[in-house]
């Protein structure tokens, strides 16, 4: 008998899948709120430690998406929590930092979360027709696929409003193209088996620079309220329109959340403010782990390191129950940021700040060396010192994503 139906039939199933998606989603959150940690690290660790884990495929696949899922929700809050610059740069911060700056602190974290839930439930019916469309188109798209890169950078590059951010855009992007083809197929010997040199690519690209401008900060100001300021049509369409992109990250190889995010802000109404780019990031973020999963099951190809580590695990492709859990986890990652989100800003106001970039600092070395051993840590203060480029030529930090689109454009 299928296990969709059995689990329908069953009330002991149901129990114990719901206790499943529990945990997973609970392992998510905790990982979410540790900077530096990827869901794709978490998801090679969670598949080196899947056949010790007694119970059925299936149920331990749930989890693992789940923890996917809900690590999407709940990284928003470090990342705007930890590396707010000083008041004099905000011009140069990132869209969730400058609203801390200006006291919104918890309106940022409510549309966040609001942007995350309203695209999970708006790609799971969007999911069927999208995946017919891309993927009748999609042989054409990967016989062309440097094509698609090549113009996917090019228009980040010409989406810079000034001369000298174009400049900056292509430097970065030349830069982090170099350092992508010099170490991402590099094999490494580290006392974790946690997915390469992702991870220190990224904690140096996009997570110490942020930290090391926040060492001169004065902290996170008093935050004045929660409430969300923007129209409920705003948030919902940005969302729904995030959604939609999510399809792209899911199915185009190289293609991040945050380039993403950049094309839904070109074509919302008043897209291009600090909020609608949280609530857009966030929507595409999440909506790309729906999308992903129905690109596995269409094309036979994961796109995620969460869909790599749920193949290891032999489960079953039984979208019903795993869609189902993959909501769940939506719902339990909308409640997790709420609660902890707000205590999160709390308690970083009230330490001191430089310390705690320093610490965090600290953190993504060990966490380099961990993942890939002595090598991560020269890769990690490689990419750190491109990654300071952006700032200081006064363009988007998306431009570093061509640490995967440049190699790949380039069919190294």
């Amino acid at each position: 008998m299928p296990a969709s139906v059995e689990v329908v039939t069953e009330p002991a199933l149901t129990l114990q899948l719901l206790a499943w998606v529990l945990a997973g989603s609970l392992l998510g959150g905790c990982s979410g709120l540790v900077p530096g940690l990827h869901a794709n690290n978490f998801a090679f660790l969670l598949a080196g430690a899947a056949p010790s884990v007694p119970g059925p495929p299936l149920f331990v696949g749930c989890a693992m998406l789940a923890a996917g899922v809900v690590h999407t929700f709940l990284n928003a809050v470090p990342a705007m929590a930890l590396g707010v610059p000083d008041a004099e740069m905000a011009i140069t911060a990132l869209p969730g930092h400058r609203l801390v700056l200006e006291g919104r602190g918890s309106e940022a974290i409510r549309l966040s979360a609001l942007g995350s839930i309203l695209a999970v439930l708006a790609a799971v019916p969007l999911a069927v027709p999208v995946t017919r469309a891309v993927t009748a188109a999609y042989p054409t798209i990967r016989a062309h696929l440097s094509l698609v890169l090549a113009m996917v950078a090019v228009a980040l590059v010409a989406s810079e409003p000034t001369w000298r951010g174009r400049f900056g855009g292509l430097c970065s992007f030349a830069l982090a193209t170099g350092l992508g083809a010099l170490t991402l197929d590099l094999s490494v010997d580290a006392p974790l088996e946690a997915g390469g040199t992702l991870a220190p690519l990224f904690a140096g690209l996009f997570g110490a620079p942020v930290l090391i401008d926040a060492i001169r900060g004065s902290g996170i100001p008093p935050q004045d309220g929660e409430e969300v300021t923007t129209s409920r049509r705003f948030v919902g369409t940005t969302a729904v329109a995030g959604a939609l992109a999510g399809a792209v990250v899911g199915y185009i190889p190289g293609i991040s959340a945050a380039i993403a995010a950049v094309a839904v802000l070109a074509v919302v109404p008043d897209g291009a403010s600090d909020r609608g780019y949280i609530v857009a990031t966030s929507g595409v973020d999440t909506a790309n782990t729906i999308f992903a999963l129905f690109a596995l099951v269409a094309l036979g190809q994961p796109r995620t390191g969460v869909l790599v580590a749920f193949e290891e695990t032999a489960a079953p492709l039984e979208l019903p129950i795993l869609l189902a859990g993959v909501v769940l986890a939506g719902l339990l990652g909308f409640a997790l940021v709420i609660v902890v989100g707000d205590a999160y800003l709390e308690l970083v106001g009230r330490l001191t700040y430089w310390k705690i970039s320093a610490a965090v600092l600290a953190l993504l070395l060990v966490l380099s060396y961990l993942f890939t051993g002595p090598l991560g840590v020269a890769i990690f203060a490689a990419a750190t010192a491109i990654g300071l480029v952006p700032v200081r030529l006064r363009c988007r930090r998306v431009h570093l994503m061509g640490v995967l689109i440049g190699p790949l454009m380039l069919g190294l």
